[in-house]
């Protein structure tokens, strides 16, 4: 498995990558990748007048069908018109070989408004069917479970071997804590922090490689708190951490995966301020640091245990 370090620039560079690639080149991409992960997947090519019937990809062992859409600027018509072809083509030609319709975008700011609303009406529309997205979060972690060499020859870079040691500072933390200020509402109650259940990590479903990422950064919390003790506005934590769970339930409400409601509560974070790694890494802290006093995410129940862990392969 990758470091911290080493996913962190997987990341950075896959960011970059999915800034230059649209369309083809983009699908071409997403095909490359599933078909290292997974050797069941069968990389759909368009042929003549055929075109590619609806599909970009199928696997053949969860039946799902994948529709790829990347371009240089989204545009709400043409996620329409883009989704709606695909799906009327995908039932027309290939019925008998999916149950479950992957519309995948390239957009790092998230799911387009538009997409969530086809997907509902989908759902409605053809009730025998499932529908899901796939954004550069789950291409991330698609490419973290690869071996090193297949991601570098994915990314068309080598990954650092980095022994550096995971540091952050109370001026690294002080721009996105000043930035959740400005994000924060006030509050109508104000409840004590506190220390986060052992098995809140496994009852949010989170991915393992998250799960290691807030385990990490979850050594640096102290410093949030120091933060707040020199602040002069005694409320102010609790203001944020009002605005902050807020958010989350506003998040929560329009993602299913825990891995999406972790990327949109990074950006919330950060704001403007993402891209660099020592940037990542303090967004991290600040999240490990609400993801502990309760404010996002859910407690598990008072007699909730995590199930034993399966093997897992690629």
């Amino acid at each position: 498995m990758l470091s911290f370090e080493e996913q962190s620039f997987v990341r950075a560079m896959l960011r970059r990558l999915l800034e230059e690639r649209f369309g083809k080149s983009f699908e071409r991409f997403f095909q490359n990748l599933m078909c290292a992960r997974y050797p069941d997947f069968i990389d759909v090519r368009t042929h003549g007048n055929l075109g590619d019937i609806g599909a970009d990809g199928l696997s053949l062992h969860d039946g799902k069908l994948y529709a790829c859409y990347a371009p240089e600027v989204p545009d709400a018509k043409a996620v329409r018109t883009k989704f709606t072809d695909d799906l009327e083509k995908a039932i027309a030609k290939r019925r008998d070989h999916f149950d479950t319709f992957v519309f995948v975008h390239n957009d790092l700011r998230g799911v387009h408004p538009e997409l969530s609303i086809l997907l509902s009406e989908a759902h409605a529309a053809h009730s025998s069917l499932r529908f899901e997205q796939r954004g550069p979060q789950h291409l991330h972690r698609e490419l973290c479970r690869l071996e090193r060499d297949e991601i570098q020859e994915l990314l068309g870079c080598e990954i650092p071997v980095s022994e550096r040691v995971y540091r952050i500072g109370l001026e690294d933390l002080e721009p996105l804590l000043t930035h959740l200020v400005a994000q924060r509402r006030q509050a109508t109650s104000q409840a004590p922090a506190r220390e986060v259940p052992p098995e809140k990590l496994a009852y949010n479903r989170l991915a393992v490689e998250d799960r290691d990422e807030i385990i990490s950064a979850m050594r640096y919390t102290p410093l949030v708190d120091e933060y707040y003790q020199q602040r002069q506005d005694v409320t102010e934590r609790d203001e944020v951490a009002q605005g902050f769970n807020a958010y989350y339930q506003q998040v929560k409400a329009d993602y299913d995966d825990p891995g999406d409601v972790l990327w949109k509560l990074q950006e919330y974070v950060a704001g403007n301020a993402r891209g660099r790694r020592d940037h990542e890494r303090a967004v991290m802290v600040v999240l490990a640091y609400f993801f502990e006093t309760c404010d996002i995410f859910e407690e598990p129940p008072t007699n909730w245990r995590a199930p034993a862990l399966q093997g897992t392969g690629r």
